[in-house]
C-alpha cells in the first residue's frame, strides 16, 4: 500500500482542489482527528445533506434570526415570538422545535427575509401545534423556503401517575393515597400523569363536607348538616355514598390547591335563640355549603347545605330551612323537619323539629305537645377505606310541657337534642353533623372535612 504524507495541499491552478476521482475511495483523517474546511471554503459531495446542527446550548426565548444549517429549540412558555429566516440561497436549511410543548398556547411566528417567500407565498407562517417541529429548505426564488419535514406528534416521556402532598396522608388498598384535611391546608400536586394513562390517572375522588349548623335554644330546632358532596373516580374503586357524582375531579396541572374546612355553627347566645350558621368547605371547584342553623323559639330554621329545624312556639308554626342551597346535583342535603300545618296553632307546642341530613329531611312534628323530633340521616362512604357516616342533622328540642324527650340526631354526627333539663349535644367533629336544639341551650354544629383519594402506583 502506498502512502503520501504532507503538511499541506494547495491548488496548482484555478480555485478548485479535487481529491480522488471516479471509483476511488479516499479516507480523510483518522480516529480522534478532525477534518475541517478552511475559512470561507465550501464543499460539495459530502457533509450535511438535509440535516442541521442543533443549537442545544442556546435555547431561544425571544425573537431571533436563524442561520443556515442550524436547528433551534424555541421556548414559548412565557409568550410567543418570531424566528426570522436568513437570506436564503438554494440548499439552505433551518429547523425549529417546540421546546416546552407550548406552541398551542403561545405561537412561534416564522418570517422570511425581505421579499422572499415561504411555500410560494410572501407572508409569515405560524406554528401553533403543541410539540411541533419543522424543517425548512430554500429551493428557489419562486417557492422560497419549503417545509420538507413537519412533525405534529407531541412525543414525551410517560409519567403514569400523579403525586401530591398535604393533609394527613395514608396508603390504602396498596395502590391508593388518601389525603384527609380536618382543617385548612393545601393539596400540593408535584406532578400530574403524562402519557397514555392521562387523564384517567389525573382524576381524583373527593369528599367535601361543610360545617353543620348550630341548634336553637328555648324549644329550638336542630341544626342542619353541612352540605355533603362526593365524586368517585373510575380508577379508585371503593363503595361511595348514594350522593356520589358521576366522576371525580380532574387535576390539570401541578401546583398548590387551597383547602377550606368549614367550622360548625356556634351554639346560640341568650338572646338571640337561633344557632349559628355552618361554614363552607372548599376543594378546587367543589364547594359544600354550611348547614342551616336551628331556629330558636318561634323562629324559622335557616337554609343551607341541609336546612335547620323550626323552633317550637305556642302561637304559630314557622318553616324549617330548605336544603341543597345553593343547588347542586346530586343534592348536597335535605330540608329540616316540617310542622304538621302552617299558620296559627292553638295551645303550646313547646318543641323543636330536627335539622335536615345529607340523605333525609328532619322528622316532622307529629302534633304532640312538647315532643321534639329527630334529625335527618347522613350518608356513608368508604373513601377512607372504612365505612363512615357523615352529615346527619341535629335533633329538635323536647319540652317539660309534654313528653320532654331528647330526640336523637341523624346518623352521621348529628347531635342529640336537649330538653328542659339538658343542653343539646354538639355535632360530631369533622362529620358536618348539625347541633342538637334544646329547651335550655342548643349546641354547636360539627366541623367539616375534605378527603381526596387517587391512584399513585
Amino acid at each position: 500500500m502506498s502512502k503520501i504524507e504532507v503538511d499541506a495541499i494547495d491548488k496548482q491552478s484555478g480555485s478548485t482542489v479535487t481529491i480522488g476521482g471516479s471509483g476511488t475511495n479516499v479516507v480523510l483523517g483518522t480516529c480522534g482527528q478532525t477534518v475541517s474546511l478552511g475559512t470561507g471554503a465550501t464543499q460539495t459531495g459530502f457533509g450535511r445533506t438535509g440535516t442541521v446542527n442543533w443549537q442545544t446550548g442556546s435555547i431561544k426565548t425571544s425573537t431571533f434570526t436563524a442561520a443556515n444549517g442550524e436547528g433551534y429549540f424555541a421556548d414559548t412558555s412565557s409568550g410567543g415570538f418570531t424566528m426570522n429566516l436568513p437570506a436564503g440561497t438554494a440548499g439552505n436549511i433551518v429547523s425549529v422545535v417546540d421546546y416546552t410543548n407550548t406552541f398551542n398556547n403561545n405561537n412561534l411566528t416564522i418570517a422570511a427575509n425581505g421579499s422572499q417567500k415561504i411555500g410560494g407565498i410572501q407572508a409569515t407562517a405560524l406554528l401553533s401545534t403543541q410539540g411541533q417541529s419543522v424543517t425548512f429548505v430554500y429551493v428557489d426564488d419562486t417557492e422560497g423556503w419549503k417545509n420538507v419535514q413537519d412533525s405534529t406528534s407531541n412525543i414525551t416521556g410517560a409519567v403514569p401517575f400523579m403525586a401530591a402532598t398535604g393533609g394527613t396522608v395514608t396508603t390504602v388498598c396498596t395502590n391508593f393515597k388518601v389525603h384527609t384535611f380536618t382543617g385548612p391546608g393545601s393539596f400540593c400536586v408535584s406532578q400530574v400523569a403524562v402519557g397514555p394513562t392521562a387523564p384517567a390517572n389525573n382524576i381524583v375522588s373527593y369528599m367535601v363536607v361543610a360545617g353543620g349548623g348550630g341548634g336553637g335554644r328555648a324549644a329550638g330546632g336542630g341544626g342542619g348538616a353541612g352540605g355533603y358532596r362526593e365524586g368517585k373516580s373510575s380508577t379508585t374503586p371503593y363503595t361511595a355514598s348514594p350522593l356520589n357524582a358521576p366522576e371525580g375531579l380532574e387535576i390539570t396541572s401541578a401546583g398548590a390547591i387551597p383547602i377550606t374546612v368549614g367550622a360548625g355553627g356556634t351554639a346560640p347566645a341568650n338572646p338571640p335563640n337561633d344557632g349559628g350558621q355552618g361554614n363552607n368547605s372548599i376543594f378546587s371547584s367543589i364547594t359544600s355549603a354550611g348547614g342551616g342553623y336551628g331556629g330558636g323559639r318561634g323562629d324559622a330554621g335557616a337554609n343551607g347545605g341541609s336546612g335547620g329545624g323550626w323552633g317550637g312556639d305556642s302561637g304559630h308554626h314557622d318553616q324549617s330551612g330548605t336544603g341543597n342551597t345553593p343547588p347542586t346535583s346530586p343534592p348536597q342535603g335535605q330540608p329540616g323537619g316540617a310542622p304538621t300545618s302552617p299558620g296559627p296553632v292553638s295551645g303550646a307546642t313547646c318543641a323543636g323539629v330536627g335539622g335536615g341530613g345529607a340523605s333525609a329531611a328532619g322528622s316532622s312534628w307529629p302534633g304532640t305537645r312538647g315532643l321534639g323530633t329527630s334529625g335527618g340521616a347522613g350518608v356513608t362512604s368508604e373513601i377512607t377505606a372504612s365505612p363512615v357516616a357523615r352529615a346527619g342533622g341535629g335533633g329538635g328540642a323536647g319540652c317539660s310541657n309534654g313528653t320532654d324527650n331528647q330526640a336523637p340526631g341523624g346518623t352521621g354526627g348529628g347531635g342529640q337534642a336537649g330538653n328542659s333539663s339538658n343542653n343539646g349535644v354538639a355535632g360530631t367533629v369533622n362529620t358536618g353533623g348539625g347541633g342538637g336544639g334544646s329547651r335550655l341551650c342548643g349546641a354547636a354544629g360539627g366541623s367539616g372535612i375534605v378527603v381526596i383519594r387517587y391512584k399513585f402506583q
